[in-house]
């Protein structure tokens, strides 16, 4: 069914009676099969830990002072030159709050461990973030400001305990989602025009902010047990990264484009128990944006998320960025608060790229405008390509809501509709209207139970 339709509740028992002579849903036929979900114990056993010496290197010994004024960043740097030169180790950041006037770059074999009670506090002041540094914003490859926690090629690093990494509240990279169109404009241009690495330069004079904490090009990688805060943009960002994992994370943060981690072109990844309070989506998967990273052409898959609270304006996205490709992601166990949107999938024409083999089960959810939102007509910066996403073998199984005002809304282009999606076992306790679509191709609803009524269908 390609046509535009919008069925509000009062209206689907009658859409009801055509539909049913077309459903015809079976657990063991087509695309899903039960078993799919033995591949996610494959992968759990596959990633890899980081393996760092256990040496200890405390940044007191190197002329750190506990003030919020002497900056700390020195001390810190030479206590990581000091553990990379031991082989690896620990970086202890003791009880007190630490001031850093400039980002901090990790080395291999390093963990930068937050002690209880400790405060890492980034400096306020932009041009503390130079020189520039090669990193990926919004899926383009570009060199701008440094994050404020960064590393590039690099194995077995880690960020651990139970301290916080403040990104400062009064920074000036804030108030920057305000002037960047025009910087955004351009790089987004590049990207898709293909304009080389060395002319996409975005620092000083420029608006694009940097993440808290981004590690690029990185293998066996482990985020646990700190809070982070007051992040300029995305908050956890690992780009290129194979066996990552990150758990017991607690990200509370509320600045425009807080994402609270984006997988970005990674493989073996698992995100565990971690709290997500966020200005904006909580778990993103993405790949890549347009030309660029169709040509990088470097998927995100072999992931699992799993036993998370997500309390951001959305909880769970697939995309915008997704050019390179996204597939045998696992979401499982998760809990959602309130906010916009549960499952936010995006892309358009510009993109390409597949988004396959997905699969979401067992989650628990408060409140929400839209339960399910594919917004494959992205309009956010459509540069006017013709390279269609394909979003198909996805299966969301086993869900509660309480509240949400919009079941399930879709709007794919006719050139490529949303095909191959099952939804199963799903109960809303209270839902205005039940769908908004265009351009649906095998997509099956079964076993619902929506403001009392059992309900399934099935759109050819």
């Amino acid at each position: 069914m390609k046509k535009q339709s919008t069925i509000p509740l009062l209206g689907f028992l009658v859409v009801l009676v055509q539909l049913l002579a077309v459903a015809q849903v079976q657990a063991d036929t087509g695309f899903y099969k039960k078993s799919d979900w033995k591949q996610m114990d494959v992968i759990l056993k596959k990633i890899e830990s980081p393996k760092i010496p256990n040496n200890t290197f405390v940044i007191t010994d190197f002329g750190a002072q506990k003030n919020s004024t002497s900056d700390a960043r020195p001390a810190i740097i030479k206590a990581i030159d000091a553990a990379v030169k031991a082989g690896g180790g620990k970086v202890i950041i003791p009880a007190g709050k630490w001031l850093s006037n400039g980002p901090i770059h990790l080395q291999s074999f390093i963990n930068l461990h937050l002690e209880e009670g400790a405060t890492l506090l980034f400096s306020a002041a932009a041009k503390d973030y130079l020189p520039a540094v090669f990193t990926r914003w919004e899926g383009t490859e570009i060199y701008g400001y440094s994050p404020l926690i960064y590393a590039n090629k690099v194995t077995d690093v880690a960020i651990t305990g139970s301290g916080t990494i403040d990104g400062n509240a009064q920074s000036e990279f804030h108030p920057w989602h305000k002037q960047q169109a025009a910087d955004i404009a351009a790089l987004r241009k590049m990207g898709f025009d293909g304009v080389p690495l060395e002319k996409r330069q975005f620092a000083e004079g420029h608006f694009l902010r940097p993440p808290l904490i981004q590690i690029v090009n990185a293998t066996r990688v482990l985020l646990e047990g700190y809070t982070a805060t007051n992040s300029p943009f995305w908050v956890n960002h690992l780009v290129y990264t194979d066996h990552a994992q990150m758990r017991n994370v607690n990200v509370d943060s509320m600045f425009p484009n807080n994402d609270g981690i984006d997988i970005d072109s990674g493989r073996w990844v698992v995100i565990e128990n971690n709290h997500f309070r966020t200005g904006d989506d909580s778990v993103v998967i993405k790949s890549g944006r347009d030309l660029d990273g169709r040509t990088i052409a470097r998927p995100s898959e072999n992931v699992v998320v799993r036993n998370n609270i997500l309390d951001g304006e959305d909880g769970i996205g697939l995309g915008s960025e997704m050019s390179g490709g996204i597939k045998n992601v696992y979401f499982t166990d998760n809990t959602y608060i309130k906010g916009t949107s549960v499952f936010r999938l995006k892309a358009n024409l510009d993109r390409g790229g597949s988004v396959e083999h997905v699969r979401i089960r067992n989650t628990k959810i408060g409140e929400a405008k839209y339960l399910f939102w594919f917004d494959l007509s992205y309009v956010a910066g459509y540069l006017g390509g013709n390279f269609p996403s394909k979003y198909h073998d996805i299966v969301f199984e086993n869900i509660v809501a309480e509240k949400v005002d919009t079941f399930f809304i879709s709007h794919a282009p006719q050139v490529q509709p949303l095909e191959d999606v099952l939804f199963k076992n799903i109960q809303v306790k209270s839902s205005r209207q039940f769908m908004d679509f265009t351009n649906l191709k095998n997509v099956t609803f079964t076993d619902l139970q929506i403001n009392g009524q059992k309900l399934s269908a099935h759109f050819e």
